[in-house]
């Protein structure tokens, strides 16, 4: 074996163990919901690492780096959208603390990781446009990651106004 078969080697293994978001995408149940439940203990860490701005900085470079490893998922398999590529639910995942991490950092509510992920899963299931247009037009590994972007904004947006409601009404 010569050095660049090696290295070539690694790096799809790599790209593969970080797509798969260290192999829990190929849970044979719900790999999305398994995906984004394994993304919690980061959303966690980052939030009370440095709240909002830990959990943007984790967002984007797991987006750069997911876009890498997806493409080269894609490139060694026959498939459009594989159901163990989970990294975009984990970035979704961690998109919907972005509006509240800073609030979550000082007061670590468990009750507000759940409705996170309860909205994220909602919304990444139902595909509110533009998220649709990403899922089902854009077949690389942009698609791929954008609907899921998509579905953390709108998780995070109702986040927000479930945190501000319930401050409002049950504080």
């Amino acid at each position: 074996m010569n050095k660049n078969t090696i290295l070539n080697s690694v790096k799809k293994n790599t790209a593969f163990i970080l797509a798969s978001w260290f192999q829990t995408g190929f849970s044979p149940i719900a790999s999305g919901t398994v995906g984004s439940l394994f993304a919690l203990p980061l959303a966690y860490f980052a939030i009370y690492w440095g709240g909002s701005g830990w959990v943007l900085v984790f967002t984007v470079l797991l987006f750069l780096i997911g876009k890498w490893a997806t493409k080269i998922v894609l490139k060694n398999t026959n498939e459009t959208d594989p159901s163990f590529v989970v990294i975009d639910e984990v970035i979704g995942q961690l998109l919907t603390f972005v509006l509240i991490g800073n609030l979550l950092h000082f007061e670590m509510n468990r009750w507000y990781f759940l409705a996170g992920f309860l909205f994220f899963r909602f919304f990444d299931i139902v595909k509110i446009w533009p998220a649709c247009y990403y899922d089902e037009e854009v077949q690389n590994a942009h698609g791929i990651l954008m609907d899921d972007v998509i579905a953390g904004v709108y998780a995070a947006l109702s986040l927000g106004v479930l945190y501000l409601y319930g401050s409002i009404y049950f504080n």
